[in-house]
This record gives structure tokens, sequence and C-alpha cells, in this order.
């Protein structure tokens, strides 16, 4: 189960030609494990602000953003096993189940990379669906970040696949924690693989307007970035995110 979906949403390709409704785009993400409640709120009220697509955060802070998105119409995003993947996917399924219940609109799961790399693919396909099961269950969306500078092109590919038949709404290239990150090349790879029907979120290093433009044009619906506020004013970010 999923959103409903709209041209900056999960389906097809995008365009956009200016900063006027990039925002759209954008999950607002602060993933720093020393986040403070004070950083997480100054996020929250910037993406009400700057009317953000999500607010996307480590499940601890999911009640406090959705708190304080409330009537914005910003949604709640969290992630899970996260940033390795490396957790068993009964785990990773628990913890999606609670950030759900905890209000996420909007999961983004790690997988097991190195079932990917192992080129397994029915490994990977149990562990999103078991993630995907969970998450749909609760009525929200679930994207599947593939680690993109860890996989070879055939490893991307086999991990689009997967989630395709796993069940995913999105995939997504990077956690930003492991080096790399969204390149347009990737993009086009992972919307190819996937079809227009499955959202592609480009994440890690999309810092300006220039780059979310090139991911959009390549195929991205999404786009996860800490720098959004400089994307929508056409300057240049600095966050490693």
């Amino acid at each position: 189960m999923s959103n409903a979906a709209t041209p900056t949403d999960q389906t097809g390709a995008g365009t956009v030609s200016a900063s006027g409704n990039i925002a759209s785009y954008i999950d607002h993400t602060l993933l720093k494990p020393e986040a403070s409640e004070a950083e997480i709120l100054k996020v929250c009220a910037e993406a009400a602000e700057y009317h953000f697509k999500s607010v996307c955060v480590n499940p601890l802070w999911v009640k406090t953003v959705k708190t304080a998105l409330k009537r914005s119409g910003v949604l709640t995003c969290s992630v899970i096993g996260f940033p390795l993947g490396a957790t068993p996917s009964d785990v990773k399924a628990f913890e999606a189940r609670g950030a759900v219940l905890d209000g996420a609109d909007e999961i983004d799961m790690v997988i097991n990379i190195a079932a990917a790399r192992a080129g397994d693919k029915g490994a990977l396909v149990d562990d999103i669906a078991a993630v995907a099961e969970a998450v749909h269950t609760g009525g929200a969306i679930l994207k599947v970040i593939i680690e993109t500078a860890l996989l070879s092109d055939d490893q991307k590919v086999l991990a689009c696949q997967a989630s395709v038949e796993a069940g995913a709404d999105f995939v997504k290239t990077s956690t930003g924690f492991n080096g790399g990150g969204a390149t347009a090349e990737d993009i086009a790879l992972m919307r190819r693989t996937v079809g227009p029907d499955l959202g592609v979120k480009a994440s890690g290093g999309v810092r300006s307007l220039a780059d979310a433009q090139a991911m959009i044009a390549a195929g991205a619906t999404r786009i996860g970035a800490s720098s959004g506020i400089a994307i929508v004013k056409g300057e240049q970010g600095s966050s490693s995110y």
C-alpha cells in the first residue's frame, strides 16, 4: 500500500526548470547520531516553512517530528537498519513497525548489502519483503536504500529488481554514511531497471539546485538532502548528505 502517486512523488521522472517547485521533491534530512532535540525541531520548522516533502530522521525522533509537523502537510520519514543494513530482517521489520506506529509516513530501509554483493537475489527479496509487509500494514510507504557506492552496476540492477519483486515503493541511492553518493548515471540505471511505476530517490551529495535538477532529469522523483534550503534558494550547500 502506498501513497497516491504524483508527478513529484513516486511514479515516473518529474521535470523542474526552476526552484519554485523543487521543495516538493525534498526529504529534509537530519540523520547525525548526535542531533539534539533543538536541532530536530529546527529542521521541522524549516520543512514547514519551505514546504518540503518530508523530514527524515532516526527512529528515536519520529514522535517528536510527527508532533512538530502536525497540520503542516509535511510527511514524517524514518530510517531502518541504518546505516549498515547488517541486522536480521525480522529486526528490521520490528524496527519499521515501531517507527510506523510512532507516526512515520515513510520508511527508508538499508538492504542486506552483503547479499547484493554476493548476487543473492532471494536473500534480498526476503529482507525487503519482511520490511515492506510491516510498513504497508501500517499504511506507510517503503524506500529501499541500495548503497550504490558499495555495488557494481550489475549488483545495483539486482538490488533494484529485488526491490520491485519484494513490493517496495521506491529505490534510493545512498545512506550518505558509506562514501560516494547519488550520481545521475546511477539514477538513470535505477530508473531503467525499476520502470516508470516506482519512485527513485537520489540521496548523498545533492547540495545545489543544479545537482537536484540533474537527478530529476535522470529519473529521480525524490531528493534526500540536508542542504534543502540551499537548494531551493539556488545556493551551494556544504553538508555531506
